[in-house]
């Protein structure tokens, strides 16, 4: 089987590149990305010289360029990891993450129509459910909740979604969708919450929380989501949507004070900052499909996830310190390009 995974270099792709290079090294790992500012091909060292895995940089909202590959590579199966997904950043520029995520998703359908491929899953979130209120903690999303989004970037998601199921209803596509909680976990891009906490603690600067951080998210952890992932690719139903959800519910004010107990940081360095416009209040995911269908369930919990994934951070600053000083910017150049191993 040949594969095709776009977003590859991002944090929840790379993690899903890596596991199936190694658990399935009969099969052909494509990884497609187009290396913006959270694509980082550091992330790939440990798989970048197997012989079933190749990297090619590349848009997927350029159609021209999608139609060539899927003509020259024939991918049997494409993994849409792909995306802009911060929620800030689509606040200020709501523009590029309608090109990304909805034009991108769309180029990736076309392709995959008149190709033939055998499936097709869109990496999807939790966000385009809404959110839910904090005081009713017997309400979670499940795969028929509505969607409801609160952002230009849950909008865009959702509405990639909905193109993901027309074309799975008009044209015989063969589709399936997750939709998946707070991710954690090695390899997570600085800004995010949990590698932003652990980065500035280290380095004793103030840790911003928005509004009074009673925001509660579930947490899941990226191998689990992985694994999830591979099981959807092989058991899942065609025309399913599968929620992901890692059973961790917490505020973000006890997050950050989690992981600065675990490295014996004080709480003096939080501060509060001023809450993002339209935050939403409480994620919660209902993951029994996944188990009852599936049989899938999570390794980590999040008291067992936390230690693992800021013990990665330490032993590996070079890497988070690299795109903090945005040498990682450079891999590719130096990697690829200069060695002649470029595939554009």
């Amino acid at each position: 089987m040949k594969f095709l995974v776009t977003g590859g270099a991002g944090f929840i792709g790379a993690n899903f590149v890596e596991y199936m290079v190694n658990k399935y090294p009969e099969d052909e790992i494509i990884n497609l990305d187009a290396l913006t500012y959270a694509g980082n091909l550091e992330t790939l060292k440990n798989v970048e010289d197997k012989p079933n895995y190749k990297f090619i940089k590349g848009d997927i909202a350029d159609r021209e360029f999608i139609f060539d590959l899927f003509e020259k590579e024939k991918p049997d199966v494409v993994v849409n990891f792909a995306a802009e997904s911060h929620v800030d950043r689509s606040i200020e520029d709501p523009e590029i993450f309608v090109k990304t995520n909805v034009m991108g998703t769309t180029t990736l359908l076309d392709a995959c129509v008149k190709y033939g491929i055998k499936r097709y899953h869109q990496v999807s979130t939790d966000e385009v459910y809404g959110d839910l209120p904090l005081d009713r903690p017997d309400l979670f999303f499940t795969e028929s909740t509505p969607l409801h989004t609160s952002s230009p970037y849950s909008s865009s998601k959702a509405s990639a979604d909905l193109f993901v199921m027309a074309y799975g209803r008009t044209y015989g596509l063969p589709v399936t969708i997750s939709r998946c909680s707070n991710n954690y976990g090695p390899y997570q891009f600085p800004e995010k919450l949990i590698p932003l906490i652990i980065s500035r603690a280290l380095n004793d600067e103030t840790i911003p929380v928005y509004g009074t951080g009673e925001n509660v998210r579930d947490w899941l952890h990226v191998y689990d989501h992985c694994v999830a992932i591979d099981m959807i690719l092989r058991q899942g139903k065609e025309g399913e949507v599968y929620n992901i959800g890692g059973h961790n519910e917490r505020t973000n004010l006890e997050v950050v004070k989690t992981v600065l107990r675990a490295l014996n940081k004080p709480e003096s360095l939080i501060t509060y900052v001023t809450d993002r416009k339209g935050h939403d209040m409480r994620y919660a995911i209902d993951p029994t499909k996944m188990e009852t269908e599936l049989g899938w369930k999570p390794v980590y919990t999040f008291d067992t996830g936390i230690p693992q994934t800021i013990e990665w951070y330490l032993n590996n600053k070079d890497w988070w310190e690299n795109i903090v000083s945005g040498e990682y910017q450079n891999y590719f150049q130096k990697m690829y390009v200069d060695k002649g191993r470029v595939e554009e």
